[in-house]
């Protein structure tokens, strides 16, 4: 079965590619130290039918029959983090040019901030320079997962000339991995994922590397932090330790349970109950996709109102049950990276894939 699954994916590859390559040689990689760097969006020559692995007919309340998928920005090398902002625009993370990147519904693509992880002057070493995960809080502050930056940090408004405050930077007198992915709590606490992804080797043997493990951890009042005020870290709270690359995360629409997927060596979903307190217990696999050898592994994620899971994984967008059931997957061109719920009624599902933004619009809205 999964032989034959891989050789659906080549073919789907093949024919998708060649329906969205017509965008200019030009727009293919776009130089890193320029200040302002466009993209652009071929609304109908970059849109193709979309491509479905269907497990369970249940997906058909989730997706159209007649759904497509369109590549709204292209010429990047590998892009992540996307959030929606309610002014009506796309920003992302491109990591491998250290920046964060503003996606507009007319289809220009500019440089949003430039460095947006790593800042010293010695060169990095490393093929991840950039920041990662977004979020925003609940007065529309953007929260930055800074990667090779190796912190947590918040604008203080969604100006890239903005105060910046850092939410955290280490535990017990050690510097952070590299924090990946990032989620708030109604409370206003924020959960967020620490793998050595954005460390030069990206490897637990890296030089500068300080913590023996990799984390899930909470800020709990990280909302309420003054603007520019120092990190509380005393108050950091680590919730777990066992999971060898935790990457994406998010809460069931209830906040009752958090979702944290692993991406390597075992490619796996994890549900733990979240207490009164906040922190975490029963901590349970969700699903385990190890033996899938597609291309992709877990990463970023979201949820919808009715409690489904939409998740990067082999083969492209995984979604879930609120029980862990896998309905489908929407398959994709390129190694998905992360997802984000955008337009006026969150219904349009954006997807970071590689060196490419996608959209595609579906029946039931994100929270």
């Amino acid at each position: 079965m999964s032989s034959i699954r891989a050789l659906q994916s080549v073919v789907l590859v093949v024919v998708l590619i060649q329906s969205l390559s017509v965008v200019d040689a030009s727009a293919r990689r776009l130089p890193a130290g320029e200040g302002v760097a466009m993209a652009k969006a071929y609304v109908s020559e970059n849109t193709a039918p979309l491509k479905v692995d269907r497990l369970n007919a249940a997906i058909d309340a989730i997706i159209p029959a007649d759904a497509t998928i369109e590549r709204v920005a292209t010429g990047f090398t590998w892009v992540e983090g996307p959030v929606w902002v309610p002014a009506g625009y796309l920003l992302f993370a491109d990591i491998t040019s250290n920046s964060i990147r503003k996606w507009m519904p007319d289809g220009t693509v500019s440089i949003f901030m430039q460095p947006s992880g790593y800042k010293g002057t010695a060169p990095y070493g490393g093929k991840e320079p950039g920041s990662n995960g977004m979020t925003l809080d609940r007065s529309g502050r953007l929260t930055v997962a800074g990667h090779a930056q190796r912190d947590v940090w918040r604008l203080e408004s969604i100006d890239p000339k903005a105060q910046v405050t850092v939410l955290a930077d280490s535990y017990e007198g050690k510097k952070l991995n590299s924090p990946n992915d990032l989620v708030y709590k109604s409370d206003g606490s924020l959960y967020f994922t620490d793998p050595p992804y954005g460390l030069p080797t990206q490897s637990d043997s890296d030089p500068i590397k300080e913590l023996q493990f990799s984390g899930v951890y909470r800020v709990p009042k990280a909302f309420d932090q003054k603007p520019g005020a120092a990190p509380a870290r005393d108050q950091l709270q680590l919730l777990a330790k066992d999971l060898p690359r935790p990457n994406g995360i998010a809460f069931s629409p209830d906040e009752k349970y958090l979702y944290v997927d692993n991406s390597q060596p075992k490619k796996l979903w994890m549900r733990y109950r979240v207490k009164d307190d906040g922190t975490l217990t029963d901590a349970k696999v969700f699903y385990d996709a190890t033996e899938d050898k597609r291309p992709g592994a877990p990463d970023g994620m979201k949820v919808d109102r009715k409690g489904n899971v939409y998740s990067s994984g082999p083969g492209g967008i995984w979604i879930f049950t609120p029980e862990g059931k896998p309905l489908g997957t929407i398959l994709m061109p390129e190694n998905a990276s992360n997802v984000a719920w955008g337009g006026v009624d969150r219904k349009t599902l954006y997807i970071t894939a590689s060196s490419s933004v996608y959209r595609v619009t579906l029946k039931v809205p994100g929270v």
